[in-house]
């Protein structure tokens, strides 16, 4: 089998083309400066990834789509996946959708996330694909394009938000970032960690989660909410209103509380004894 990667000098595309020949699978890329273009890609492979920005991504689909044949598989590895799911349908192909939830620094697929959404595949080709993820150590979640988006809002959009919002009030503040760091507890450190790994990477990774998917603005409306009557609570000095508010969220997370202390548990102890 034949695996192209279009966009396959990239990060994310590398590391999947080390997956693939793992696998044992033949890999052919493309790139701003290889000698194979996304064309070449196109009518060469039997399984045609796309691995391009997310704002790239449907032009680029849109670019190949007429040339691939029945007897190919077309997938993508955006982090959203309705609009370019969308637009690999267009062509003649087998497509499933694919969003790894991890970054290219991975050391392996094992114990990682693959979020696919085939849609319109046989049984006997979804199965094959996902099982060069899954023998090397892969979970796969199934979705639909446009649930995978909506789930996304939330893990991804809400997520980022929060953890820049976070960094902009802090510099707000003006605390110093070292000077906050000689007064902190295991957890502050950790959440500060999280500022630092989302700042050290791409913004414009960052800024196309939050700006592409259509289902984040509800999402960061129900954020906007949830701040104002939290505020609203803390400044009231209510402690029976703080109480009914902490209960209902325990409530709602009461399946995931004990994992959650355990977990994290886990993850302060090994911050401290660093």
């Amino acid at each position: 089998m034949l695996a192209g990667i279009i966009g396959g000098t990239g990060q994310m595309g590398r590391f999947f083309a080390e997956v693939f020949r793992a696998a044992g699978w033949e890999v052919i890329v493309s790139g701003t400066k290889t000698s194979l273009s996304n064309r070449d890609v196109a009518e060469m492979a039997d399984l045609v990834v796309v691995s391009v920005p997310i704002r790239a991504t449907v032009g680029v689909i849109h670019e190949v789509a007429g040339l691939l044949s029945e007897e190919q598989v077309f997938c993508d590895l955006t982090s959203l996946k309705t609009e370019p799911v969308r637009a690999m349908l267009a062509s003649r192909a087998e497509v499933i959708g694919l969003h790894p939830m991890f970054g290219p620094n991975s050391a392996s697929l094992r114990g990682q996330t693959i979020v696919a959404t085939p849609a319109r595949c046989s049984p006997e080709t979804l199965d094959g694909l996902l099982s060069v993820f899954r023998d090397q150590g892969a979970a796969i979640t199934i979705s639909t394009p446009e649930e995978h988006d909506r789930m996304m809002a939330v893990i991804q959009g809400l997520t980022h938000f929060v953890t820049l919002a976070k960094a902009e009030a802090i510099r707000r503040t003006g605390a110093d970032v070292a000077e906050t760091l000689t007064y902190t507890s295991p957890v502050y450190r950790i959440e500060m960690g999280f500022i630092g790994r989302l700042l050290a990477q791409d913004a414009g990774l960052y800024g196309d989660i939050l700006q592409m998917n259509p289902a984040v603005p509800e999402v960061l409306g129900e954020f906007e909410e949830a701040v104002r009557m939290l505020r609203e609570i803390a400044e009231s000095g209510d402690s029976e209103q703080f109480e009914a508010f902490f209960a209902q969220n325990a409530g709602h997370y009461a399946s995931f509380l004990r994992a959650a202390t355990e977990e994290t548990d886990d993850l302060i102890n090994h911050v401290v004894s660093r």
